[in-house]
C-alpha cells in the first residue's frame, strides 16, 4: 500500500485532552474484521489550530474525523457543509469528505436512537427526557426527526431548557414542554419512554437521578446515556419498578457504527464493536 493510499484512508478524533480513548479499539476493530486496510489515529488539538488540523486532514485526504469537546460549535466554521441534524443542533461530532467536501454530522442523538429503536419505535411515543445539555439537546432532535409524538424536557437551568424547547416547537414543529426541575421529578402515567440525558452517575455508581420511583410503570422503556458504569442506578432503580432498561454502551456504540458507515459506506458489525470496546474500557 502506497503512503498516498495509506493517508487517502486515514479517520482521526480531534479532541483536547486525547489520551485513553476506548473509541480507538472499537473503530479499528471494525476496520479489521471487514479488512479494511484504515486506521483510526487520535490526536490532540488545541482550539487555537482546530483550523489548522482541518484544513491539514482536508490536504492530506482523510476521509474524515470524529471531534469531541471544545471543539464541537468551533468546528462548523471550518467545514464545507453541515447535515440536518448538526445543522439544528449547531453542534458538530463527526465529519465526513464527500467528493472534496467535509460536511459535518453529529452521530451522538443517531447512535442513542439506534440503540433505542432496539427495543422501541419512538415514532408516536411520549418521552421524558431529563438533561438540555449537549447529549439531551443531540437526542431530542434526532427523536423529533425520528416522529416522536411529545417530548417533556426536565432541566434544572430553566434558560437551557426554555432554549431546547423552542427549538424543538420552531425548528420541528413538536408538541414540547419544559419543566424545571425541582425535587423528585414525578413521570406522568401516559410517558412511554424516560431518557437520562445528563452525566448524573458518570464514574459514580451510587449517584441517583431525582424522580420518584414509584410513578415508573412496568413497560416503560428507560435509558441512560451514562456508559461507565454500564448498569447505573437509575437502570437498577427502573428495572426494578418492572421498566425495560437501555444502557449508554449502546449508544456508544452506536455512535460508533453510524461513523464508520459514513467514512466507509459498509454496515459493521455491532458484535465485534462491543466486544471491543468493553475490552477497551475493562468491562
Amino acid at each position: 500500500m502506497s503512503a498516498g493510499n495509506f493517508l487517502h484512508e486515514l479517520v482521526g478524533s480531534m479532541s483536547q485532552g486525547a489520551a485513553g480513548n476506548p473509541t480507538v479499539a472499537m473503530i479499528e476493530a471494525a476496520f479489521a474484521h471487514h479488512g479494511l486496510h484504515w486506521r483510526y489515529v487520535n490526536m490532540e488539538v488545541t482550539p487555537a489550530n482546530l483550523g489548522a488540523a482541518v484544513r491539514g486532514a482536508k490536504a492530506m485526504g482523510f476521509r474524515g474525523f470524529n471531534c469531541s469537546l471544545p471543539h464541537k460549535v468551533a468546528v462548523i466554521q471550518h467545514l464545507d457543509g453541515l447535515g440536518e441534524s448538526a445543522a439544528l443542533m449547531g453542534a458538530v461530532n463527526c465529519v465526513v469528505r464527500r467528493g472534496e467536501n467535509l460536511v459535518g454530522e453529529n452521530t451522538d442523538g443517531k447512535g442513542f436512537l439506534k440503540s433505542l429503536e432496539s427495543v422501541i419505535a419512538p415514532k408516536g411515543k411520549s418521552v421524558v427526557l431529563f438533561g438540555a445539555g449537549g447529549a439531551a439537546r443531540a437526542i431530542a432532535v434526532e427523536l423529533g426527526l425520528a416522529g416522536t409524538k411529545r417530548i417533556t424536557i426536565v432541566n434544572r437551568s430553566e434558560s437551557r431548557g426554555a432554549e431546547l424547547v423552542g427549538l424543538l416547537r420552531d425548528k420541528l414543529k413538536l408538541d414540547a414542554e419544559l419543566v424545571v426541575w425541582r425535587g423528585d421529578y414525578a413521570v406522568p402515567a401516559t410517558t412511554d419512554i424516560v431518557i437520562n440525558g445528563t452525566s448524573i452517575g458518570l464514574y459514580a455508581p451510587e449517584a441517583r437521578l431525582a424522580l420518584d420511583l414509584n410513578s415508573l410503570k412496568p413497560g416503560m422503556v428507560v435509558a441512560d446515556v451514562v456508559f461507565s458504569p454500564v448498569r447505573t442506578r437509575f437502570l437498577d432503580d427502573a428495572a426494578a419498578q418492572g421498566c425495560r432498561a437501555i444502557d449508554g454502551l449502546g449508544m456508544l456504540v452506536n455512535q460508533g457504527i453510524v461513523g464508520v458507515q459514513y467514512w466507509t459506506g459498509l454496515i459493521p458489525d455491532v458484535a465485534v464493536m462491543r466486544k471491543a470496546l468493553e475490552s477497551a474500557m475493562g468491562v
